[in-house]
């Protein structure tokens, strides 16, 4: 269990409000693309599943967010609250990025997270599917941080 000097409220037993203010945390520190700051709102024995890849603890979500961002560049990120209970939260999303090549991608996916009562995130199991878009298809323009409170979400864009 981690300290409470890593207390990450909103804290679990979860509301329909603090759940999704749970979902815009966690959209606001991956928009960061901080790989420190982002695996600070896990715990130290946090267990992935993204994708195919399987991680264990904060130091290799780390390395992993560093390893993402240095190949996903220009990533933007929306979240939205699929289902929520008292320690676990659902959501879909999608994020647009380009590799080193200019080629541009929508990836769509799915995240379960549970958390411990500190609410540090002790599991994430995500599933995700890349598409091909052009820079014309493009929904998420603004600039690279944060997404502005004025900003369409996944279902005000029909994503």
């Amino acid at each position: 269990m981690s300290t409470t000097e890593e207390s990450r409220p909103p804290l679990p037993p979860f509301t329909h409000e603090s759940a999704i203010r749970k979902v815009r945390l966690a959209e606001d520190g991956w928009n960061s693309r901080d790989p420190v700051k982002v695996a600070l709102a896990y715990s130290l024995d946090t267990r992935w599943r993204n994708r195919t890849e399987f991680v264990e603890g904060r130091t290799q979500a780390q390395a992993f967010l560093a390893r993402k961002w240095a190949k996903e560049l220009d990533y933007r990120l929306i979240k939205e609250l699929w289902a929520f209970t008292q320690d676990r939260i659902a959501v879909r999303y999608a994020y647009e990025w380009h590799d080193d090549s200019g080629s541009w991608f929508r990836s769509y996916g799915n995240e379960n997270w549970e958390f411990a009562p500190d609410g540090l995130m002790i599991h994430r199991h995500a599933c995700i599917n890349d598409l091909p878009i052009t820079q014309a298809q493009r929904k998420f323009h603004w600039p690279l941080g944060r997404r502005p409170d004025d900003h369409p979400g996944l279902s005000e864009l029909g994503l």
